[in-house]
């Protein structure tokens, strides 16, 4: 199994930036896309960001691209998503996700249920 343990929130102000860091341990032979999803208070849980095993593919929501963005170090089997400019309606719970299922060069942000390893988030707060 993979245990996933993201770390790298806290507060922050307007126009801030922070790292979230995502590092796996456990059966880390395999092959992840990762995936960042976040969720507010009272709303569903929307993707952000996602990156394939090769790092070569990444997506994001239209809402942080030019903002956010999303890296891998496998030698560290850690990977990282870089927020820039944060806005006060990116608050919300992070969390990082890994799908073994979209091949060496996929990641999927449309459906959260291919994510069968989950973190415990980390809360992000952008607030003057």
């Amino acid at each position: 199994q993979l245990q996933l343990v993201e770390s790298g929130g806290g507060l922050v102000q307007p126009g801030g930036s922070l790292k979230l860091s995502c590092a796996a341990s456990g059966s880390t032979k395999d092959y992840y896309a990762i995936g960042w999803f976040r969720q507010a208070p009272g709303k569903e849980r929307e993707g952000v960001s996602c990156i394939s095993p090769s790092g070569g593919r990444t997506n994001y929501a239209n809402s942080v691209k030019g903002r956010f963005t999303i890296s891998r170090d496998n030698a560290k089997n850690t990977v990282y998503l870089q927020m820039n400019s944060l806005k006060p309606e990116d608050t919300a719970v992070y969390y990082c996700a890994a799908d073994s299922r979209s091949g060496w060069f996929g990641c999927n942000l449309s459906g959260s249920s291919r994510y069968n390893y989950w973190g415990q988030g980390t809360q992000v707060t952008v607030s003057s």
